[in-house]
C-alpha cells in the first residue's frame, strides 16, 4: 500500500461517523461559517415574509442596530449548526447593539430549531444562567433538538 492510501485508511480509522452524512441538509454544514448568518437571515426573511405573512425588513450593513426588523421590533440573528454533542453554539452575541430580541436559529441535519430571547434576559447574566436552554460562555449556548 502507498504512504498516501496508508494515510487515508488510518484517518477513515479514526474517523467518527457525522450525523450530517447524507441528511437532507448536509449542505449546510459544508458551507463556510462566514455565510452561515447569511443564510440564516435570508431563510428567516423569506419564511416569515413571504411564508408566514410577517412584515420582514432586513437590515442594509452589518453595522445596523439590528440584523432585521419583525412586525417592527428589532432582533438579531444568530444561526449555528448541531453539533456532534448534540448543542448549538451561536457566537458573537452582542450586547451593546439596539436589538430587542436575539433569534437564534440552530440547523440540524433534518431541520431546523428557533430560539428567541428578551435582550433584558441575556444582559443581566444571573438572570441568563437560570433560563434553561441557555448559558453564557464562548458563545450562547442552546440544548439541541432530534427531529427523529
Amino acid at each position: 500500500m502507498n504512504p498516501v492510501d496508508l494515510m487515508l485508511q488510518v484517518i477513515h480509522d479514526y474517523s467518527p461517523k457525522s450525523i450530517w452524512t447524507g441528511a437532507p441538509l448536509e449542505a449546510f454544514r459544508r458551507v463556510e461559517n462566514t455565510n452561515r448568518g447569511d443564510i440564516g437571515e435570508e431563510f428567516l426573511v423569506r419564511y416569515l415574509g413571504e411564508q408566514i405573512g410577517f412584515s420582514v425588513a432586513k437590515s442594509g450593513t452589518r453595522g445596523d442596530r439590528q440584523d432585521m426588523l419583525i412586525e417592527g421590533r428589532r432582533f438579531e440573528v444568530k444561526t449555528a449548526s448541531l453539533g456532534a454533542n448534540g448543542t448549538f453554539q451561536f457566537n458573537h452575541v452582542r450586547l451593546d447593539r439596539d436589538y430587542l430580541y436575539l433569534l437564534c436559529l440552530g440547523v440540524c441535519p433534518d431541520g431546523m430549531v428557533p430560539f428567541a430571547f428578551a435582550w433584558w434576559l441575556m444582559v443581566d447574566s444571573r438572570k441568563a444562567r437560570t433560563q434553561p436552554h441557555l448559558e453564557r460562555s464562548n458563545g450562547w449556548h442552546a440544548s439541541g433538538w432530534n427531529s427523529e
